[in-house]
């Protein structure tokens, strides 16, 4: 098993997620699709604002909120109309208990990154892009697509926030991850990544696909739960 990149992560995290009115902040928002190991796509919306973020997975039916400033997580399941609201600092230790076994015996030593623009450039969905390789020790393991023409500062706060907080329970792999990231992140933003782990050397898979982004005006009811929706209190882990 190969070494996951930094946008990998954050969507492995974003997949292990299972009152006011009338405010409006700015904000970011993204529409995307994803693929898993078996090429099949699923829709992925994004939203980014001051400390907040929001993930929806239409096709589970699923909606996570993490709000940075308040150390708060809400899972939101729109199918049963209910909702669990748990601290997130507590949430991001188990969730790095989960990744640890996920990626455990994957790396043992640090490893050489390379991050560099092939010259290659391409409109993609009305974004013009510009090909970047990350290779790790010398093999092709990611081809990301990349495009200045968006705004960054909502997105780079909160994709900062999730590393620093998963990085003091696995550094060496967080730093890896990091490192490739900061490398990206002068070329702007990922429009598509193509992922050369998940296939084992049987050629690149369209992992992420940015369809849509653009900055506007987000309704303070974009991070809270609806109307309605019942709150469910967790069992505690059994000690």
């Amino acid at each position: 098993m190969k070494k996951r990149t930094f946008f990998s992560l954050m969507l492995l995290i974003a997949m292990l997620l299972l009152e006011g009115a009338g405010e409006v902040r700015a904000g970011v928002t993204v529409e995307q699709v994803v693929r898993d190991r078996e090429g099949s796509p699923s829709k992925v919306f994004l939203y980014f604002s001051d400390g907040l973020f929001r993930t929806d997975h239409p096709a589970g039916g699923l909606t996570t909120i993490m709000d940075f400033k308040e150390d708060r997580l809400l899972m939101i399941d729109h199918r049963s109309r209910n909702y669990i609201d748990v601290k997130l600092s507590q949430w991001e230790r188990e969730v790095a208990k989960r990744l640890k076994q996920e990626i455990s015996g994957v790396m043992a030593k640090e490893r050489k990154i390379i991050v560099k623009r092939t010259g290659q450039t391409a409109v993609i969905n009305g974004f013009q892009t510009e090909q970047v390789e990350v290779r790790v020790e010398g093999e092709l393991i990611e081809e990301n697509w990349m495009t200045r023409d968006v705004e960054m500062k909502e997105i780079e706060k909160v994709m900062d926030r999730v590393a620093q907080g998963f990085s003091k329970d696995f550094r060496l792999e967080m730093k890896e991850g990091r490192e490739i990231y900061e490398k990206l992140k002068p070329f702007g933003f990922p429009i598509l990544i193509k992922d050369y782990t998940m296939t084992y050397g049987l050629g690149a898979i369209d992992r992420v696909e940015v369809r849509k982004m653009e900055k506007k005006e987000l309704e303070k009811e974009v991070f809270i739960p609806p109307a309605g929706y019942r709150k469910i209190v967790p069992e505690s882990p059994k000690k």
